[in-house]
């Protein structure tokens, strides 16, 4: 704190024997040291207080700037979801206008009727043999039903041997029964 050597100490020291007495330089110097203590605490505490200050008003500003950005980003949120609403608002309008001029150029066929012929037309093609011919010259193998084998759903001996659907058999049986009681009566 003080540039005070040794030497200037024993100096302090001597004076103090002389001017204040052997008697009472012991109370002196205990009541000196703890004045010296209480301030040394004092300086430590203010000290601490300022670098909490100093602290505190570093994290409000970056609460701040926090605050700050994260507007930034909500701003820019909403900004991109209208954009993207917008755009995706066009797109729709644009494929709507594009089937609308579809329908009309295809012999005036209304959209639910050209809907209709397409679904049509892809559930023709899909039962073609050229579609089974191409998947046999691609190297997959057929089964009975015209599907892949890789496609198929895997049966069971059981589902196999059963050939006649459950109620069907039933009705049957609950026929036979009919006649047989009607015809004894």
């Amino acid at each position: 704190m003080f540039d005070i050597g040794f030497s200037e100490l024993m100096l302090i020291g001597v004076v103090a024997l002389v001017v204040i007495g052997p008697e009472r330089l012991p109370k002196v110097a205990r009541t000196a040291g703890q004045w010296l203590g209480k301030l040394n605490r004092y300086v430590s505490q203010v000290k601490q207080d300022i670098d909490r200050d100093i602290k505190l008003d570093e994290l409000r500003k970056m609460q701040q700037e926090m605050k700050e950005t994260a507007q930034r980003y909500e701003i820019l949120a909403g900004e991109t979801k209208r954009e993207m609403e917008e755009a995706v608002v066009q797109e729709t309008g644009q494929i709507s206008r594009v089937m609308q001029a579809m329908s009309a150029t295809d012999g005036g066929l209304s959209m639910q009727e050209w809907d209709k012929i397409k679904a049509e037309e892809a559930a023709a093609a899909s039962a073609t043999p050229a579609a089974q011919t191409q998947l046999a010259d691609a190297g997959e193998p057929q089964n009975p039903a015209g599907m892949p084998d890789s496609q198929q759903a895997p049966t069971s001996e059981k589902a196999t041997s059963e050939s006649v659907p459950s109620e069907a058999l039933h009705d049957v049986i609950s026929q036979a029964d009919n006649k047989a009681v009607g015809g004894g009566a």
